[in-house]
Parts: structure tokens; sequence; C-alpha cells
């Protein structure tokens, strides 16, 4: 399905609207089109020679030019700028998988409509047959504030369980669980009963099927699991599964 918020396309590229303004260094222009936009080095040396590349308005066919932060390097009339840091949410069907490549799913990856999808991983995984928010990019420390568990990011999940939900669950669940297979309690958690078959679940671990091993461990079984938060970062309501979108600053910020 496609995004709400699409990357600009024109001229057979894609320009994401996260950018940066601004070169960190001198750089060849052949380069900094590459950088810029979806061409190959070869494909960038062939719009150069074509007269389809300017610099400050002057037509630029010598690939070994070197570029500055001063520079407007412009391809068919459109200024360029060097896709910086990208920070998306995508609300995640079924039947998807968070890899940066398809295994006996689709990665998740395939649904969004970017330029130089190899340069973005996933931060924090999600199964198979779960669905909500899954957060991606290209900037490493970022993931990892969100992942590392010294962090202590809050995921929160919407659930379904086969069995009904005993109000005890609540108490348990923030004392800390024993999963199978793993070394003393798990972290506390906040578990908010919704029905007799519904709860929000919040957690600051992220371990292996680590909620639908929780619900094991009291004898009950998940039947449907959905990410609503990850930190203060909520998923879109008017969201549709599958579709996706740039983060704001303000949410890139509150990662931490």
């Amino acid at each position: 399905m496609p995004s709400k918020t699409l990357p600009f396309v024109s001229l057979g590229f894609i320009m994401s609207p996260i950018l940066y303004s601004k070169l960190r260094s001198i750089v060849r222009l052949d380069k900094f089109i590459c950088e810029s936009t979806s061409l190959t080095r070869s494909l960038a040396k062939k719009a150069m020679h074509r007269g389809d590349v300017t610099c400050d308005g002057e037509i630029i066919k010598n690939s070994g030019f070197k570029v500055t932060d001063a520079h407007t390097i412009c391809l068919d009339g459109e200024v360029l700028s060097i896709i910086g840091p990208r920070f998306i949410m995508i609300n995640k069907p079924v039947d998807t998988i968070c890899s940066t490549i398809d295994e006996e799913y689709p990665s998740v990856l395939g649904l969004i409509d970017v330029i130089k999808p190899e340069e973005l991983h996933i931060a924090g995984r999600l199964d198979a047959d779960t669905t909500g928010l899954v957060l991606i990019t290209n900037d490493g420390q970022w993931s990892h504030k969100i992942t590392s568990p010294k962090k202590e990011c809050g995921k929160r999940y919407l659930l379904e369980t086969a069995e009904p939900l005993a109000d005890s669950l609540v108490e348990q669940f923030a004392t800390g669980l024993q999963l199978n297979n793993e070394d003393g309690l798990t972290k506390p958690a906040i578990l908010d009963i919704l029905g007799a078959h519904e709860a929000r679940l919040t957690i600051t671990e992220g371990k292996y099927h680590q909620v639908k091993r929780m619900l094991a461990a009291v004898g009950n079984r998940v039947t449907r699991l959905h990410r609503e938060c990850v930190g203060t970062i909520e998923l879109d309501a008017d969201l549709d599964l599958g579709e996706w979108r740039y983060l704001t600053d303000e949410e890139i910020k509150s990662v931490k």
C-alpha cells in the first residue's frame, strides 16, 4: 500500500523530504549526485554529459568537479541535497518480517518507497504475525537507544488472549515473571486489563517473543498482538496497515 506522505518523485529519481542541506566536506560532483538520487555513478556521468547537471546555474560536464556546501547543484532543474539520517514509522501488517531481506515472508522494507533502501535497518523487530509500530532508520546510534536493554525504552502492546485475564496478573507482571530458559525474572511490566480477553502491556525489555512468552508463563496464549507505541512515539491512528511516514523532528528528538 502507498504511503500517505509520499517522497517527492520527479525526473526518474526520488528525493527524501528529510535531507542534509549542507555537505560536510568537498566531494566529487558525480559522487554527490549518487548520494542525492537513485542514480548509479555511470548514470550520473551520462546525465552530466547530456548537460542535465548544473552548478550555480552553470552546466557542468566534468564528473570530477569538486562540490562544497557553497554550491547549488541541480539535476534537470531540481535542486539536489545529500540524503541525511532517515527516520520512518510504518504500521506493519501480518505476514511481513522485520528483516532487511525477504525470507519466508517479504521484508517490511519492501513497503517503503524510498531511494537506497539498502541503507536502512529496523529498530526493534516484530514477529510475522504481529502488527503495529515499527521504526526504520539509517542512524545506528539512534536505533541503539531504542533497542539497548540499558536504555529501558518502553514498548506498549495491545493484545488479545485465548483465556480470560485474571486481575491478579497485574501484580504478577509488575513483580516479574519467570520465562522458560531465562535466568531471573522479567523486568517490571505494566499490564492494563481492558476486558476478559484484552489488555495493554508495556515492557522495557526486548527478549525473544517476550510478550507471548510472558502470557505463556501464566498459562495463557496470545491470539493477537499489536504494537502501539515505542518510547513516546505513538503509531498514527489514521495510518493503515502497510502505510508509513517520516517521523517529525519532535519524535526523532524524543529518543534519548
